[in-house]
C-alpha cells in the first residue's frame, strides 16, 4: 500500500475483508463475497452486539438506512442511484460497496460531456482489428462489459454530466443485462453474469445538465445522500479523515478540540446564513458538505507542517477557510467578510477562546484575497 497514492477500498481494507469472509456464514446474493448482514457491518463498523473476535473500523458515516436500502437494490435485479450535493459521500459509499460485494471497486466509468457510448459498451485494438479481424480477443471490453462478463458491480460515476445518448445505452444494459456486438458474425453477445449490478452517482447541484429520462430512472432505486448537519456525526467524519491524512503524511502534528469545534461551528453558521440566504448570489458556491471540511482542515494542516511552527493555530484555519471557500470575486469574499463581522466578531468577544485569533487570520485572508 505505501507504494500506491491512493490504494482501493478492497486494497486498503484487504485484511478485514479476508477475515470477514472467513466468519460470515450469512447466506450470500448470486456470487457475492460478503452476505448483505456482513457488507453492512464492514461499512458501517462493528458493535458490541454483533459478537464478533475483533472490531471491524466504521468506514462510512451516514443513516443505517442508507446502507440497507442500497445493498438491498444490488441484491436486485435494478441499479443503484446515488444522489446528493458535492462532497456528501457517495462516491466513496459506491466503493465501499463494490469492494465488499465484489473485491473490485475500479471498474468505474468518469461521466463527461466527452464520454461516449464505447466507454460503457466497448472499442477495438485498432492494430489486432487490422491484422487478425474483429474478435472478442481484438475487442476491449469497457468497465462496463468487464463488470457484466464477471459477475461483478460496475459504477458510473457523475451520471448526469454524460450525454443523452450514452444514458440511453445504460437503459438497455440495464433492462437487457447483455450487450450485442453486431460488427461480429458469431459470439457476438455479451451477456451479463450473476451478481452484475450498476452503481451511479449523480450530483444533485447538476440539475438540468443532462437529466435522466424517465425511462433511465425506472431502473434504478434512488438513495438520496444528505449533507451531514449533525454536529456529533461530522466531528467523527472530520477526525477519521484527518488520521488517515496524518498517517499517509506521516506528520506528527496535533489538532486541538477547539479547532475543531471553530470549524464545524464555522461550517454551521455558513450554511444558516445559506439557507436564509434570498438568492444564490447571497449564497456561497461550495455547498458546504464535510468533504468540504475536511478540504480546509487538510490544508491548514500542511500548511502549519511545512510553513509554521508544526502546530495548528485558529489563524491558519481562518486562512485556510477563506481560500479554500472564496471561489468568487467579489461575492463570495463580500459573504465571508460579512460573516466575520456579524458572527464570529461578536463571538470572539463573548466567548473568547480560538475565535479571536480566528477573526483576525480571516480578516487578513480577506484582505489578501482583495
Amino acid at each position: 500500500m505505501s507504494d500506491l497514492l491512493r490504494a482501493p477500498a478492497e486494497i486498503k481494507y484487504a485484511e478485514e475483508l479476508d477475515w470477514l469472509e472467513s466468519v460470515d456464514d450469512g447466506p450470500k446474493p448470486f456470487s457475492w463475497r460478503l452476505s448483505p448482514k456482513m457488507v453492512r457491518l464492514f461499512i458501517l463498523g462493528s458493535e458490541r452486539s454483533d459478537g464478533l473476535d475483533r472490531e471491524i473500523s466504521q468506514k462510512w458515516y451516514g443513516d443505517r438506512s442508507f446502507v440497507e436500502r442500497s445493498i438491498v437494490t444490488l441484491a436486485s435485479d435494478r441499479g443503484l442511484l446515488l444522489i446528493g450535493d458535492p462532497g456528501t459521500g457517495k462516491s466513496w459509499l459506491a466503493e465501499l460497496l463494490s469492494a465488499a460485494i465484489s473485491r473490485n471497486s475500479t471498474l468505474v466509468v468518469q461521466g463527461t460531456a466527452g464520454t461516449t457510448e464505447d466507454h460503457i459498451k466497448y472499442s477495438w485494438n485498432v492494430s489486432m482489428v487490422i491484422s487478425k479481424g474483429q474478435s472478442r480477443e481484438s475487442m476491449i471490453p469497457s468497465p462496463i462489459m468487464t463488470a457484466m462478463e464477471t459477475g461483478a458491480i460496475g459504477r458510473f460515476e457523475e451520471l448526469t454530466r454524460s450525454t443523452s445518448d450514452v444514458q440511453d445505452a445504460l437503459i438497455s444494459i440495464l433492462s437487457e443485462k447483455y450487450i450485442s456486438v453486431p460488427e461480429m458474425d458469431s459470439d457476438n453477445i455479451v451477456f451479463a453474469k450473476p451478481g452484475f449490478s450498476v452503481i451511479a452517482t449523480a450530483n444533485s447541484r447538476d440539475r438540468g445538465v443532462n437529466d435522466l429520462s424517465s425511462a433511465l430512472k425506472r431502473r434504478f432505486n434512488f438513495v438520496r445522500i444528505p449533507v451531514v448537519t449533525n454536529k456529533k456525526s461530522e466531528a467523527e467524519i472530520v477526525r477519521f479523515r484527518t488520521e488517515e491524512l496524518l498517517r499517509r503524511h506521516q506528520i506528527e502534528l496535533d489538532v486541538p478540540p477547539t479547532l475543531l469545534d471553530v470549524l464545524l461551528q464555522s461550517f454551521a453558521d455558513l450554511r444558516a446564513s445559506a439557507a436564509a440566504a434570498g438568492s444564490d448570489d447571497e449564497k456561497l458556491e461550495s455547498a458546504l458538505s464535510s468533504a468540504e471540511q475536511i478540504g480546509v482542515l487538510e490544508d491548514a494542516i500542511l500548511h502549519s507542517n511545512f510553513f509554521g511552527e508544526r502546530a495548528l493555530t485558529a489563524r491558519t484555519l481562518a486562512s485556510s477557510l477563506v481560500g479554500s471557500l472564496a471561489r468568487r470575486e467579489p461575492e463570495d469574499l463580500a459573504i465571508l467578510n460579512k460573516y466575520l463581522h456579524g458572527v464570529v466578531e461578536p463571538r470572539s468577544k463573548e466567548e473568547g477562546g480560538s475565535w479571536p485569533e480566528f477573526l483576525e487570520g480571516g480578516r487578513d485572508a480577506i484582505a489578501t484575497l482583495s
